[in-house]
């Protein structure tokens, strides 16, 4: 089982940014998916969670406005589109069978009992 991350890159403040999450050996469909990011030595944070059927979203407050996810589920694939990215975006980003971000004061985590994260694409935003 693989959920390879892929579309990162090196971006100028204000720039746009489309990456995807392929999955392998795992069927999405019935499942909502999130994405991830992480800084070295910090936290990982639970950035977005795109609904089993597309039409439902949510989203940390730090990309709220900027981010939006989707999937094909035909494809196997969840996107992450990214907009007006900002330095403090620059992370290692990756996507996993489970949400957990906080938005607000509310935390939303779907998990079904199965662990499967893959390689992240890291993301670098410059001033």
């Amino acid at each position: 089982v693989q959920l390879q991350a892929s579309g990162g890159g090196l971006v100028q403040a204000g720039d746009s940014l489309r990456l995807s999450c392929t999955a392998t050996g795992f069927n999405i469909d019935g499942y909502e998916i999130g994405w991830f990011r992480q800084v070295s030595g910090k936290e990982r944070e639970g950035i977005a969670c795109v609904g089993e059927g597309g039409d439902n979203t949510y989203y940390a407050d730090s990309v709220k406005g900027r981010f939006t996810a989707s999937r094909d589920n035909a494809k196997n694939i969840v996107y992450l589109q990214m907009n007006n990215l900002q330095p403090e975006d620059t992370a290692n980003y990756y996507c996993g069978s489970q949400c957990g971000l906080y938005y607000g004061s509310t935390y939303y985590n779907r998990y079904y009992g199965k662990d499967y994260w893959g390689k992240g694409t890291q993301v670098t935003v410059s001033s």
